[in-house]
């Protein structure tokens, strides 16, 4: 376990010794003792948050709502800054979900979510309650990621794969850190353009323009947390421009670049889950 420290946080964060059994899946355990106004950074996974501790996440949205307890949102979680969290001494285990696999692991298409936050229970019924329990009743970080990995493992298997075409066309996007042209995509795959478009919007939860996007968004966000100008930011991450770059960062975090790069959701990332590109790594299944 290591430590992070942003201001008057203190984060210990634990990583599986061992990759998931299931390509697509990355997990990280945090205890957190003052978790005060976390913004939710977008990211190009589906999101699935376990708290098993004493203490509760409260994740709170610009409208007011508070929720608690195991939660799961789709790609995009916090899309324009609307999305905070917070709480005391919270325990939990933070899973990301290629969009690709999402859909079997949860028993639902991303796209149920419609870019909402939503009980964990209203997926997966008793046995969110009864994975919450036995995360409790172990004490080492890797047993709880080894129950959660077993699990994982066994909902992929039993669910419904996406089609093939879809997978490559997600993992395009991703491989090439959303500097992939959208319009070739269908030529690519031999579909028209409407199909592609309609089955990718259905299976992933996002249209292709908008993941493009989100990839991109993400490599950049990571680049200005890593401390790389905002300038050469834009010029490398595919933007036509600084102020380019600056518009697409006001759209998904509701900050500027520069507040940004020092949000600690993301520069936590490289303790919590190094090397980032297991999203593009996951096998379509035929």
């Amino acid at each position: 376990m290591r430590t992070f420290v942003h201001g008057a946080a203190v984060w210990d964060v634990a990583c599986p010794r061992r990759p998931s059994r299931v390509a697509g899946v990355t997990m990280a355990g945090f205890r957190v003792r003052d978790l005060d106004e976390l913004r939710m950074v977008p990211h190009p996974a589906v999101t699935v948050l376990l708290e098993f501790g004493a203490g509760s996440p409260v994740l709170g949205s610009a409208a007011g709502r508070q929720q608690r307890g195991c939660l799961v949102a789709g790609p995009g979680l916090g899309s324009g800054g609307a999305l905070r969290a917070r709480g005391q001494n919270v325990e939990c285990v933070q899973v990301r979900l290629s969009p690709v696999i999402a859909g079997a692991v949860l028993g639902a298409s991303p796209a149920d979510l419609d870019g909402a936050v939503v009980p964990l229970g209203d997926l997966w019924g008793r046995e969110a309650a009864r994975i919450r329990e036995r995360l409790s009743d172990v004490s080492s970080w890797q047993e709880r990621f080894a129950l959660i990995d077993a699990l994982l493992a066994r909902r992929y298997e039993e669910g419904p794969p996406v089609d093939p075409e879809v997978a490559w066309a997600w993992h395009r996007i991703v491989g090439s850190r959303g500097l992939a042209r959208v319009d070739g995509l269908a030529a690519e795959v031999g579909w028209s353009r409407k199909r592609l478009w309609s089955r990718f919007r259905s299976q992933l939860g996002l249209p292709p323009k908008r993941a493009v996007r989100l990839v991109r968004f993400d490599h950049a966000a990571h680049r200005l947390v890593a401390g790389d100008g905002a300038a050469r930011v834009a010029a490398d991450a595919g933007y036509a421009d600084q102020s380019h770059l600056h518009r697409d960062v006001m759209a998904f975090t509701g900050a500027t670049p520069a507040t940004v790069a020092a949000e600690p959701f993301l520069a936590v990332d490289d303790i919590a889950w190094p090397g980032r590109g297991t999203l593009a790594n996951e096998p379509a299944r035929k």
